[in-house]
């Protein structure tokens, strides 16, 4: 597994650096006002829709939860991009055993009420303009290695362009899993709080 490693240079550098690529480039990056529950880890589960993902919830992190940020990337982006590794990103190695290995090692995070997990369920990127949002179901084997007594939290991650530079809004909510939660049920619930998130942005634009 490729772990996530510690350099408080280049953590520092690529922090200030995120901060200023996002203000840079968009108009605003705008939040709901959400409450962390701080003696509770916090699994971030967010849709996948573009390469800004990732350092919209590091930045929000920062901001929001204040907590020692972690995210399951692909082996492909861990190796390509270097700096991730000391951004808190770790990954499978390979497949098979290796996937279950990181999977379990994302559950035993969840365990640490300082930490933050950021997991994409669909896996990979796809438009923000699709309907709804699958679930891959490794998300559940991490979930199952976990004590189960983490703050579940969705976030929906909305792009506009009615000015020259976009703007980007994260919509928050925190979810209660009942006792025997199953994919399906996540899957469901996630979705209905990205539908509610894309006609409340509809409504802000009108």
């Amino acid at each position: 597994m490729h772990q996530s490693r510690k350099n408080f240079i280049v953590f520092n550098f690529f922090s200030w650096y995120i901060r200023y690529i996002l203000k840079k480039d968009f108009s605003a990056y705008v939040f709901n006002p959400f409450e962390v529950k701080k003696q509770k880890a916090v699994l971030l589960l967010a849709n996948h829709f573009s390469w800004w993902d990732g350092f919209l919830m590091f930045q929000l992190n920062r901001l929001v939860f204040k907590k020692e940020f972690h995210v399951l990337v692909t082996e492909e982006d861990y190796e390509k991009h270097w700096f991730l590794k000391y951004l808190g990103a770790f990954a499978a190695e390979g497949k098979g055993k290796d996937v279950v290995e990181t999977l379990l090692y994302a559950g035993k995070l969840l365990d640490d009420p300082a930490n933050i997990v950021l997991m994409f369920p669909q896996g990979k990127c796809y438009s923000v303009y699709i309907d709804s949002i699958a679930f891959e179901k490794g998300i559940m084997q991490v979930i199952n290695a976990s004590k189960k007594e983490f703050q579940i939290v969705f976030a929906a991650n909305l792009v506009d362009h009615t000015s020259r530079k976009p703007g980007v809004y994260t919509y928050l909510s925190s979810w209660e899993a009942e006792e025997h939660t199953s994919l399906q049920l996540l899957k469901s619930e996630y979705n209905k709080h990205y539908e509610h998130s894309l006609k409340k942005q509809s409504k802000a634009l009108v």
